[in-house]
């Protein structure tokens, strides 16, 4: 948490003392404990976009003392619903003006207007890439196959193999939109086919992989379940620190891959035993 907050507090120029807030989109997004938890943690204010506004190219927060400036906003909104004026204009979540004062230095993002690109699955397979072009080095770790269904070949394969491929949506989360081929029903296989011949530039391809397994306990008692481990890594302008944690994600049901809380997914502690 510590890490975290040390990251996120990189106020504007001229800023010593930063007022700094975790914006949420409210009691009905499915995180919504984790934003409040995670301000709490940090001893800042948990606030919605109806509870901020922009004066003389400022953000200012509503409090029962009067306006108080924001200085650093760490936003868990998506960019289309962050500013009416800029992006969807039906947004009710976000703030009118916000990205004039970002773009004129006056207020700090984090994470920054457009860091959402790297949720877009369809990036995934130039990460190699990147690495080597921006860094000069090898990936430590490689990617996993990737087949991009927007190519002709590509998509040919993945028709050919439903059956044994996951699927996803370049732009999806949460597990939705996606064809886990070795679980499904034949049915579900050719309900996705007509997805994929559809619009296949929406989605990718990959392997199925054989996720680890670890003692959990469910109804029954101790099971086995599918788990996989996410790391968590702090980008600012003042450098880069890896998280000494992670979260393990766990799926609950019986033989599924699945791991996401939106689909039933639980957690577990993660320990590090060594540095």
């Amino acid at each position: 948490m510590l890490c975290l907050k040390h990251e996120i507090n990189d106020s504007p120029v001229g800023v010593d003392d930063p007022t700094v807030v975790v914006m949420t989109p409210g009691i009905y997004n499915s995180a919504y404990f984790e934003h409040a938890f995670l301000a709490q943690q940090m001893g800042i204010e948990l606030v919605e976009g109806q509870d901020l506004f922009v004066e003389d190219n400022l953000v200012y927060m509503r409090t029962t003392n009067g306006a108080k400036r924001v200085d650093v906003i760490y936003r868990r909104i998506d960019d289309d619903f962050l500013d009416p004026l800029a992006f969807r204009a039906d947004s009710t979540l976000g703030v009118p003006g916000l990205l004039s004062v970002y773009r004129a230095g006056r207020v700090t993002l984090a994470n920054a207007i457009g860091a959402g690109v790297a949720d877009d699955k369809s990036i995934y397979p130039f990460v190699p890439d990147m690495i080597e072009f921006y860094l000069g080095e090898k990936p430590i770790l490689n990617n996993v196959p990737t087949y991009q269904c927007r190519r002709a070949d590509d998509l040919a394969y993945t028709l050919d193999n439903l059956g044994e491929l996951v699927v996803k949506e370049v732009h999806g989360a949460g597990g939705y939109g996606m064809l886990v081929g070795p679980a499904a029903t034949r049915a579900e296989i050719e309900a996705f086919r007509q997805r994929l011949i559809a619009k296949p530039d929406g989605y990718i391809a990959q392997p199925t992989l054989a996720l680890s397994a670890c003692p959990t306990f469910v109804e029954a008692g101790i099971a086995p379940r599918h788990i996989d481990l996410r790391p968590f890594v702090l980008s600012s302008g003042k450098g880069v620190t890896m998280v000494p944690g992670g979260l393990t994600r766990v799926a609950l049901t019986e033989g599924s891959l699945v791991v996401n809380s939106s689909q039933g997914g639980g957690t577990k502690d993660t320990w590090v035993l060594e540095k």
